[in-house]
């Protein structure tokens, strides 16, 4: 099973939040399966349209997802997944 990792920011409102271990075959997927252990978290990194959050970055690895909007982005089972806020301003 791939394991998510999620920025600090997220434990403000989860604050039981931990790296966790999910099965799936895309980020989509992945996305999915946390929201049943943890409600209302998807809305946090994707928006009404299951796009991802202008300041929300997800990583594989150290690469970062190529597809934003339909987060189809593949996975194997020994990867480890970040979740993290993208960071802006000058």
């Amino acid at each position: 099973m791939a394991v998510v990792k999620f920025t600090s920011n997220l434990k403000r409102f989860y604050p039981d939040l931990s790296p966790l271990e999910v099965s799936g075959k895309t980020v989509s997927e992945i996305l999915n399966e946390i929201e049943t252990r943890y409600t209302g978290l998807k809305d946090y990194i994707v928006d009404e349209n299951g796009t991802l959050r202008k300041h929300v970055n997800i990583f594989i690895g150290n690469e970062m997802v190529k597809d934003r909007e339909g987060l189809k982005d593949e996975l194997d089972e020994r990867d480890e997944v970040y979740v993290m806020q993208a960071l802006s301003g000058g």
